[in-house]
């Protein structure tokens, strides 16, 4: 049967619940053993990928324009009708895998994880999970609509931050008050939002018999290794050694400026000289991602080849803009094992900085692991 399966996820963007059911029965109804566990996990890995990226992509369109009425009903089709059937699914095939009792070698981690997935699951938290999604964008629409009018221009609250970088205090702090004014025009609608999701994410917990949504996340990230108590420390530890050195940070800067005290718009251009200006801007994001190739292959071939693609198929997103989702994030295209990269570059040089990293730091997905080996793929997450 899945000789007949689509290779690519842009064969089944548009499928229903209805198409993709056949092949998780497949693999249910298959008997599973030592001699045919490696082929069952690649074709359900490969079933997986698909869905995943389906769901990756569906996810992109809505964040690269919040303001797309058809990204958006795409998106919210697939949470209502395929995504709660393909996580119900998928915990069958999980539960079938463990009760086996088979561990294929390399396979140690990955049940582990598989165990903590299975014992989380709960089928009335499916509509929840969607639901918390479909928020999720909600606040994305708020933010990215976020915009100010500075000296003529409307600009985006990340564009504005140019004006943060200023050596005059007086125009620092003008900005700072307008992005705030903007930012403070949208509390109500976030602490509706906030509430939201603080009643449905305490139903999650609920559900689940955990006290609280940080014992329902911690378990959900599969964080396993560690525990909230050792968090606990560690943030003990920053107030220790860490906050008293940030305050001695900014004694000198509020000695450099001259004040009696530093304010949150003088805090923004400390990578630069206090008598200097800022350091020139990239140019355009074009210009940016042409020199973030160079240096790349500088320091590695197939590192600035790796790059290469990412420009030449379309996998940056770099530009700053209105209708666009906040902040920086990665998401992965399984299938090829490609990753998509989105940035809020605005020509400010920490930006030109911050962005090679983050970049770099996708790499490993074009040296994913066999398929074989990653048959815990969460769809949709």
């Amino acid at each position: 049967m899945f000789n007949r399966l689509p290779e690519t996820a842009s064969d089944i963007m548009d499928w229903n619940w209805q198409q993709i059911e056949p092949y998780y029965q497949d693999l249910l109804a298959r008997a599973l053993n030592s001699d045919n566990v490696s082929s069952w996990l690649r074709d359900w890995t490969h079933m997986n990928d698909l869905v995943s990226e389906v769901y990756a992509r569906l996810n992109l369109a809505t964040t690269q324009d919040t303001t797309d009425l058809k990204a958006e009903a795409r998106y919210n089709n697939f949470l209502d009708n395929i995504y709660p059937a393909v996580q119900s699914a998928e915990q069958g095939l999980k539960e079938k895998l463990l009760a086996s009792g088979l561990e294929p070698e390399g396979f140690k981690v990955p049940l582990r994880k598989m165990r903590a997935e299975t014992a989380l699951f709960r089928e009335a938290n499916l509509p929840l999970l969607s639901e918390e999604r479909k928020l999720a964008s909600n606040y994305n629409k708020i933010i990215g609509a976020q915009t100010v009018t500075w000296e003529g221009e409307e600009l985006t609250l990340q564009q504005l931050r140019r004006a943060l970088q200023t050596p005059d205090r007086e125009v620092r702090q003008r900005a700072w008050r307008l992005a705030a004014e903007r930012q403070l025009a949208d509390r109500e609608a976030i602490n509706i939002l906030w509430g939201q999701f603080m009643g449905l994410r305490g139903q999650l917990a609920s559900n689940t018999g955990l006290e609280d949504f940080r014992a329902y996340r911690w378990q959900q990230m599969l964080r396993l290794d560690y525990t909230p108590q050792d968090c606990q420390q560690f943030q003990e530890a920053i107030e220790r050694v860490v906050v008293p050195a940030a305050s001695r940070v900014y004694e000198r800067r509020r000695k450099q400026l001259g004040l009696d005290a530093v304010r949150p718009w003088d805090l923004d251009q400390d990578l630069y000289p206090i008598d200097q200006p800022p350091l020139p801007g990239y140019g355009n994001v074009e210009e940016l991602a042409a020199k973030a190739e160079a240096a790349f292959r500088n320091v590695s071939p197939v590192l600035g080849e790796y790059f290469h693609v990412m420009r030449v198929e379309g996998l940056l997103d770099l530009h700053n803009r209105k209708g666009k989702a906040p902040g920086a994030f990665c998401t992965n295209f399984p299938v090829g094992t490609a990753t998509f990269h989105s940035h809020e570059c605005y020509r400010s040089f920490r930006r030109r900085t911050h962005h090679p990293t983050r970049v770099g730091a996708r790499f490993p997905q074009f040296r994913a692991l066999p398929v074989a080996l990653r048959p815990t793929t969460r769809s949709g997450t």
